[in-house]
């Protein structure tokens, strides 16, 4: 019994003793989902390597008790269905489980599909331009799951190419007339560049601080002009809504607007049409690059990866490392059109009330409702999450989206590049079934999305679709940190905070927005800024930002309705301080109270404006690709 005993109390000092360790387990494309998920024999998918990790979980298995550390090796990882992380995959502060690129390796996960089989076109092609006879390529569209499907973007070796439209650069056509009541628009017959008939023709309005996408329905040429009608529900939706609306005869003419998806506009190098009635893909290739070896992706796959707890059962302490995140796709502009209210958020419904006034905001003139465009990566009932030195791009919405329920997560040293919508989105907007003007303050505050952190994240090329998205579109966020990022090439603004256009007490306060560098900003749109605010949102404070080069599209409805900061409708307690800014052009409009503003403009310490953006450990985010 003695000798028992003994063996047993050094059993238990030897455990003590020893090193702590986590469970290892890889995945790399040439893998075998049979293998035991080890360095020599790894695992093939993603999918495996979490069930076998939740397997571990579940059986309590001594070696999670430091963690498990998913290594994934570098390579295309091609997903048919989003990577499910459920409440039984959650790990802890002390066991976390780390999704992570091997070192020196490029994993992506993808959720593209390859087109292949290209050959030159040996005969005339119907409907195309007499420029682009000879020069364009065909393929057959693939098939998913045996069925053709729809895509909106077309990728040839990594680079985006054009879905066939009317003017590439700020020489855009202007509408004549808009007829709300009879629902048509009037444009000039020479801006349909030979189109005939609606086919799959898209209309691309800009309006104000938005473009819409709709749906073509017929085209009747009439002399020099030409009618236009829409399929619904956007026609309704468009035509009803009175913000933003288009612009007749303004201050700088008339709202413009472009043609996209038909064979008569593919007229240059790098634009592509995909023919839905025979199935084929038409390209005309760029200089350079050779159709029989080049890699040509189209986008199938909304969402990648999907984290999703409830606030009783979260998904927590779950990290992201090195990985790449690229090619979704989102149809439903194409199957409902694409109008937003603001920030990429698209109406459900929208119209005029014939007497103003509501119970939160008695002058109110209209009623709205929206949606919210989807991530290629999204988390609800989550905390303790990270993103850390991962890729967003290639995308057909928005790129990482945190909508409720989350709390001290983090997303840091991330880039953000050619992304159709907002590259970030954080916390609530509005609910589809919640008028979006009223202000949200939940019963429970475990809903609100707080204490976030981002920072040293690149944003560029976010928006190249929708031109009234964002960087970072934040909403109803309470106790987050937005820091030192770099923002350039957007069409709209760099950073959204708040909805609501309240100054009743809601669900905002304690945020943080310093030492941010946006620059070449609103390249398409303006009543804009480099940080703009909307709400109530007490003691939140923007501070040492340094916003600099506005863009001036032709193009836009007021060429001096831009700004560097912008505190819009009911914006209340908020401190704007020590932002470095070129001039001091900036915009207070319907604000509540106790907003502060001190020492912002040119006059800013040179220390602080060189502060601003990626700190040096970051700056290498720059040159990468």
């Amino acid at each position: 019994m003695t000798r028992s005993i003994s063996a047993s109390l050094l059993l238990a000092v030897s455990l003590l003793s020893a090193p702590a360790v986590a469970a290892d387990i890889w995945v790399a494309p040439t893998g075998s989902d049979r293998n035991p998920g080890t360095a020599a024999q790894p695992l093939a998918t993603l999918n495996m390597a979490l069930r076998q990790a939740r397997d571990l979980r579940r059986l309590r298995d001594a070696s999670v008790q430091n963690g498990v550390h998913i290594w994934v090796r570098g390579g295309e990882y091609r997903l048919t269905e989003p990577w499910l992380f459920r409440p039984e995959d959650a790990g802890t502060a002390t066991s976390p489980t780390i999704i992570e690129a091997e070192p020196g390796e490029q994993p992506v996960l993808s959720g593209g599909v390859a087109v292949t089989g290209w050959k030159k076109a040996a005969a005339t092609v119907p409907g195309l331009p007499k420029a682009a006879q000879g020069q364009v390529w065909v393929a057959d569209a693939p098939l998913l799951s045996g069925r053709g499907f729809d895509f909106r973007q077309l990728w040839v070796n990594g680079r985006k190419a054009l879905r066939a439209r009317t003017a590439t650069d700020d020489n855009l056509p202007r509408l004549l007339r808009w007829d709300t009541d009879k629902r048509e628009a009037w444009i000039p017959a020479a801006a349909l560049s030979g189109v005939t008939r609606a086919g799959q023709l898209e209309m691309v309005l800009h309006q104000m601080w938005a473009v819409n996408v709709l749906r073509v329905k017929s085209v009747l040429v009439q002399g020099k002009e030409a009618r236009v009608t829409f399929y619904e529900p956007e026609s309704r939706v468009q035509f009803e809504h009175p913000w933003p609306r288009p612009i007749i005869n303004g201050k700088n003419g008339s709202s413009a607007f472009y043609l996209a998806n038909a064979a008569e506009l593919l007229n240059q190098p790098g634009e592509w049409y995909y023919d839905q009635a025979r199935r084929q893909v038409l390209y005309w290739p760029r200089p350079g690059e050779t159709m029989s070896t080049a890699q040509v992706t189209v986008p199938a796959l909304e969402t990648l990866v999907q984290v999703a707890g409830s606030l009783d059962a979260p998904v927590s302490h779950v990290q992201f490392k090195g990985l790449t995140f690229a090619h979704t796709t989102w149809l439903r502009p194409s199957e409902q059109g694409h109008v937003p209210l603001q920030a990429g958020m698209y109406l459900l419904d929208g119209y005029s009330l014939a007497r103003p006034g509501t119970p939160d905001k008695a002058g109110l003139e209209n009623q709205a409702w929206i949606g919210r465009p989807p991530g290629a990566v999204q988390l609800s009932g989550a905390d303790h999450t990270r993103f850390e030195r991962c890729r967003f791009e290639h995308l057909g919405a928005a790129g990482l989206d945190y909508q409720q329920g989350t709390h001290d997560d983090a997303i840091v040293g991330c880039t953000f590049r050619d992304v159709a919508v907002n590259g970030l989105q954080l916390g609530k907007f509005s609910d589809p079934g919640i008028e979006t003007h009223l202000p949200y303050n939940p019963k429970d505050e475990r809903e609100i999305c707080s204490s976030e952190l981002v920072e040293n994240n690149l944003f560029t090329d976010c928006g190249n679709e929708d031109w009234g998205a964002c960087a970072i579109a934040a909403g109803y966020v309470r106790q987050t940190t937005i820091r030192h990022n770099e923002i350039s090439q957007v069409p709209y603004t760099g950073i959204s905070l708040g909805w609501g256009w309240t100054k009743t007490a809601n669900a905002m306060q304690g945020n943080r927005v310093s030492q941010n560098y946006i620059h070449h900003y609103a390249q398409h749109t303006y009543d804009v800024a480099g940080v703009y605010t909307l709400s109530a949102q007490p003691g939140t404070v923007i501070s040492e930002n340094r916003v600099d080069e506005i863009g001036r599209a032709a193009y836009v409805h007021d060429p001096d309705h831009w700004f560097y900061l912008y505190l819009d409708e009911g914006s209340s307690g908020i401190t704007v301080q020590d932002n470095w800014c070129p001039a001091e052009k900036f915009l207070a409009n319907a604000n509540g109270p106790n907003n502060v503003w001190k020492n912002n403009g040119p006059m800013v310490a040179e220390a602080i404006k060189q502060a601003a953006g990626l700190e040096p450990a970051f700056r290498d985010l720059r040159g990468a690709r």
